[in-house]
């Protein structure tokens, strides 16, 4: 009799997640992003703020992980981790960028302690892995400022290489947190074709 060689089995989206870690500092809209594009309700680890943070505008913040899943064709599913803001949990940070392939930072247009706060956290996570990444500025709609001076403040001050992506954005616009997942993507691919080019 013939055997009939067993079929593949298909990989289900859950057999093949890419982590993607939202970072940055409170109140730059983290939450609010992973919100906007996630497929599913968020996982969110929320608490009040101190009587200190309120002068942002916020009552709660994210204390340990904010997490979504975004599906990309048959076999591919994003995962996105958002962290929280504040240096007192700088212990989750390094927990949550275990494993990722890229991480977005998000830096609040409005607030000048913010790109203070992004320099910080983007040196932390420069350390934990060598991997793509990209800056959101958020909340541009709350400044007089134009676009483009905020995308080179941004890059000034954190001190950018010309290659990596700055872009303006509203993390409750689905198309604009959309852009910054495809650009995050594409990066990663770029950044594993050049692996294998280079062998």
């Amino acid at each position: 009799m013939r055997r009939v060689p067993k079929a593949k089995a298909h990989r289900s989206t859950s057999q093949r997640p890419l982590k993607i870690v939202v970072t940055g500092p409170f109140a730059a809209g983290k939450t609010t992003l992973i919100e906007t594009i996630s497929e599913v309700a968020i996982v969110a680890t929320e608490r009040d703020v101190s009587e200190h943070a309120l002068e942002s505008g916020k009552t709660r913040t994210t204390v340990a992980m904010d997490f979504g899943r975004l599906t990309f064709g048959e076999d591919c599913s994003l995962f996105l981790f958002g962290t929280p803001g504040q240096r007192r949990f700088e212990m989750m940070w390094e927990i949550l960028s275990e494993g990722m392939i890229g991480f977005i930072l998000l830096v609040h247009a409005a607030d000048p302690r913010s790109l203070e706060e992004a320099a910080h956290i983007f040196e932390q996570f420069k350390r934990y892995a060598d991997v793509p990444y990209l800056v959101g500025v958020t909340h541009s709609d709350l400044t007089d400022t134009p676009d483009e001076v905020l995308v080179e403040d941004a890059r000034r001050r954190l001190a950018l290489p010309d290659e990596v992506k700055v872009v303006v954005c509203d993390p409750r616009n689905r198309e604009d947190v959309k852009s910054l997942m495809l650009t995050i993507l594409y990066e990663v691919h770029q950044r594993i074709e050049a692996k294998a080019v280079a062998g």
